[in-house]
């Protein structure tokens, strides 16, 4: 198979609702890559960068730039050699991973486009469903729980808090909202706000209440978030000291947490996802599959990786749930809060560009 053309085209997305976390006041809008790859049989296959500066450092400019080089590079690949085709890619994405997962996309979807199957089967083909939590950004008590009131009426029984500016207040909301709910399942993310002795703290408040915490401590700090594994009633979830196969690695072989989460903008696309994975299931580490403000394509493929992988026991895949011009035609379905995937061969979505 033969790459014709492909074309970087950046859109910007806009949010229904402002997202605020430790580390983002207030966001409206974000802007993504999408990439269009045509090859000379006539297939069309759609692949998407979405990044966050605070997690990888990338700005739009790095994107489009990586994104080009790649489309220029990707004409002498076969994209059905997909491990040899993303390894010389990604000698051109070294510090713009969200570029290498547009192409990554891309090419698992001809991949399975040519195979005849959806994406999630020829992963593996594991389950056909999963539940996804839904976040809860950063806001006083009340507001919190009325986010989640709403978000119950859409039909969620699993929430992600975010947190990490204010241990007490953190607590404050996860017990009001777990009053106001009290069969749901509940999270909290601390985006790396906390110290030990706040993460413990914090734990110990909500054990009963919450399903897990993620990230408590910065990301760099191994040392810290092994402490507060050894030492927390609620299993600890590595998020963004994950940004690849290396850094888990390391997690596993130093214990560091029960269980490490993977988001395919981060960490490069589903061929590095994989890695991760195996890397966690050898070390007896759940994985959770999550994401970033994106488009419901990259949930598309989360969501295949998800279903194919028995070592997945936690979905977050509600990057897409929030913004209001997605161009993206999903092909799977979202009913109570589970995710379902269908039988259309490749990533299953259209892309009205």
């Amino acid at each position: 198979m033969q790459i014709a053309k492909v074309q970087v085209i950046p859109v910007e997305l806009n949010l229904r609702l402002p997202y605020r976390t430790a580390y983002h006041p207030a966001i409206g809008s974000v802007t993504v890559v999408f990439v269009r790859v045509e090859t000379r049989q006539g297939q069309i296959a759609w692949g998407c960068a979405a990044f966050d500066a605070s997690l990888t450092g990338e700005t739009l400019e790095d994107v489009v730039r990586a994104c080009r080089a790649c489309a220029d590079r990707a004409r002498d690949l076969n994209p059905l050699n997909t491990e040899y085709a993303l390894d010389k890619l990604a000698q051109l994405t070294q510090d713009t991973p969200s570029a290498l997962c547009a192409f990554d996309l891309a090419f698992h979807d001809l991949l399975s486009l040519a195979a005849g199957m959806p994406l999630h089967r020829l992963l593996g083909g594991y389950r056909s469903r999963i539940q996804t939590s839904v976040t809860i950004s950063i806001a006083p008590v009340k507001e919190s729980v009325e986010l989640a009131r709403d978000r119950a009426r859409q039909g969620f029984r699993m929430l992600k808090i975010k947190g990490g500016l204010d241990p007490h207040e953190d607590v404050q909301r996860v017990q009001a909202i777990h009053k106001a709910l009290p069969h749901f399942t509940l999270r909290l993310d601390a985006d790396q706000g906390y110290t030990v002795q706040q993460s413990l703290d914090v734990a110990r408040a909500l054990e009963g209440k919450v399903e897990m915490l993620e990230q408590p401590t910065p990301a760099d700090d191994l040392d810290g978030l092994r402490k507060v594994t050894r030492h927390s009633p609620v299993p600890i979830l590595a998020d963004e000291s994950v940004i690849g196969p290396a850094s888990a690695l390391e997690i596993a072989s130093r214990k560091a947490a029960d269980g490490v989460s993977i988001k395919l903008a981060t960490c490069g696309g589903l061929r590095c996802a994989r890695q991760v994975d195996t890397i966690a299931r050898a070390a007896h580490m759940s994985t959770m599959v999550s994401c970033v403000n994106e488009p419901a394509l990259l949930t598309a493929a989360g969501l295949s990786f998800a279903l194919s992988s028995p070592n997945v026991h936690y979905g977050d895949l509600d990057g897409y749930f929030d913004l209001t011009n997605d161009p993206t035609v999903p092909g799977f379905r979202l009913e109570e809060g589970w995710l379902t995937a269908t039988d259309v061969p490749g990533l299953g979505c259209t892309v009205d560009l």
